[in-house]
């Protein structure tokens, strides 16, 4: 971390630290606070300010936990992707509820975001993984995520295989990759203050707006 970076950090946890959030209001909004908070993040120099940790449950509630990272926030929700195969798309596809919690521990403040959670449009998806880098797009097609994997050999195999099938910049979308959206029905900001005396501010959708409230810490 730059010196930069460090007296970032430091300014935007002492103001957190000393005024914490401000008061519960109704009309208040929870995405552009959120931006607010994710640039903060981001000028701080912390590694990965995206990661959010993802909980989703199968149908008959076994709870599962791991980390991905934000790709978009916007008036629609916050949106990240992965293999359709995978562990986490079969839970969301079987049961379409998700939470996700960052954690930005020098800033002393965590977001927790839950709601619905959809696919995103086969173009959105598109979009998105042309930017990504030619070796995570092959990534992408030579991974059967979560499946069991023999040896590593198989995985550099599949990697080759993919490289020789798909050899200029222009690798297409899996049809088996995408993103998805989780929509927010609750939001809650917590801040660190001193003698554990925590901010908490949450947000509740309710009628096409935003109602908020403190919550003890």
């Amino acid at each position: 971390m730059s010196l930069k970076h460090v007296v970032k950090t430091a300014l935007t946890l002492g103001q957190g630290v000393a005024k914490g959030l401000p008061e519960a209001a109704d009309d208040a909004d929870p995405i552009e606070l959120f931006k607010e908070w994710f640039q903060a993040a981001q000028d701080s120099g912390i590694l990965l300010p995206e990661s959010m940790a993802l909980a989703t449950a199968t149908p008959d509630g076994e709870p599962s936990v791991r980390m991905v990272l934000l790709k978009k926030v916007d008036r629609e929700g916050f949106v990240f992707y992965t293999n359709y195969g995978s562990k986490k798309a079969h839970d969301l596809d079987a049961n379409p509820r998700a939470a996700v919690c960052f954690h930005w521990a020098v800033l002393q403040r965590q977001v927790r975001v839950s709601g619905s959670v959809e696919r995103t449009s086969r173009e959105e998806s598109e979009a998105y993984f042309r930017t990504r880098p030619r070796g995570s797009r092959i990534g992408a097609w030579a991974s059967r995520q979560s499946e069991p994997l023999p040896d590593r050999s198989e995985l550099e195999r599949r990697v080759k295989e993919y490289q020789e099938r798909f050899p200029g910049e222009e690798v297409p979308l899996p049809p088996f990759w995408g993103g998805y959206r989780i929509r927010p029905v609750r939001i809650e900001f917590w801040q660190g203050r001193a003698d554990r005396l925590h901010d908490r501010l949450v947000f509740h959708a309710e009628g096409g707006g935003w109602r908020s409230e403190r919550l003890y810490p």
